[in-house]
């Protein structure tokens, strides 16, 4: 698929997805179809424990807690990336307190008003929720103290313009945490090639060593993996893809499907040529 055409089914799927059940996005895969029929949350975590925790804006969607290694204190502004009904941007509230500011931005309309809807019953006034690309966001440069997103960047068709944009808003010595999705070897053929499973959070994915090197050759200091986890797909989702013999060939091939939680620093002073002049 080209990249206009990615996004459109990334924005009518998860145009879907904002009208089902945590329960629902749980069982498949970042709530590609609700193909699974094993109870099986294939890449979330369990936000029970995170203080602003809002279990109306958790639709289950997650791969990581990027909020509890992110380092937010009272004050900061609070950047999510793909903000769905609004989860992290609450947890971030909770965090950055009265004083702080946190802006959601999603490139589908439902969700924007889902989280919207949320906000406003909540009566959380120092959260804003902003419909656009992440490839081009709508919001001024040097304008963020923390970055975070959830199982998001893995969809953006164009991941180096993400992270340059990222490094954008940023201001300097401000930093990210991002949860995403990564590949150790490469996939079969047919789960690369299945929108579904690219709505999915599996086959958009990139090698890890290639996703940590476009941070640092984006111009980000200090990177490094906060947590590491491997996925495990269930077979009755993979038999949507491949035949019972590729599944075996898959599961001893080694490649492995990882959620990962990465921490970098835009540095304090401007290097020409890495995207802060």
């Amino acid at each position: 698929m080209n990249a206009s055409t990615i996004k459109q089914t990334v924005k009518e799927k998860y145009g879907e997805i904002a009208k089902q059940s945590k329960e629902q996005n749980e069982s498949s895969c970042c709530g590609a179809g609700g193909c699974s029929t094993v109870d099986y949350a294939v890449f979330s975590e369990n936000y029970n424990q995170q203080e602003g925790y809002v279990p109306d804006a958790d639709l289950g969607l997650g791969c990581g807690l990027p909020t509890a290694f992110a380092l937010i204190k009272k004050g900061d502004t609070v950047i999510d990336l793909g903000s769905g009904a609004g989860n992290d941007c609450f947890v971030a509230r909770a965090l950055t307190g009265e004083n702080g500011k946190v802006i959601g931005i999603d490139m589908t309309e439902a969700m924007i008003d889902k989280a919207r809807e949320n906000a406003e019953k909540l009566g959380f006034n120092n959260v804003e929720f902003r419909f656009g690309d992440i490839e081009t966001m709508p919001v001024g440069a040097d304008r963020a103290d923390v970055v975070i997103s959830n199982c998001v960047l893995n969809l953006v068709p164009d991941k180096r313009k993400a992270f340059q944009e990222i490094f954008r808003i940023l201001k300097p010595n401000g930093h990210f945490s991002i949860s995403d999705v990564v590949l150790v070897g490469n996939l079969p053929q047919n789960l690369q090639q299945a929108s579904e499973m690219y709505v999915g959070c599996v086959s958009g994915v990139l090698q890890k060593s290639d996703y940590l090197s476009i941070i640092n050759e984006t111009g980000f200091v200090n990177c490094k993996v906060q947590k590491e986890k491997l996925i495990t797909l269930p077979d009755d989702i993979l038999a949507d893809y491949l035949t019972p013999q590729q599944i075996q060939d898959y599961k001893n091939s080694g490649v492995g499907i990882y959620s990962i939680t990465v921490y970098a620093e835009k540095p304090k002073e401007c290097t020409h040529g890495k995207g802060c002049c």
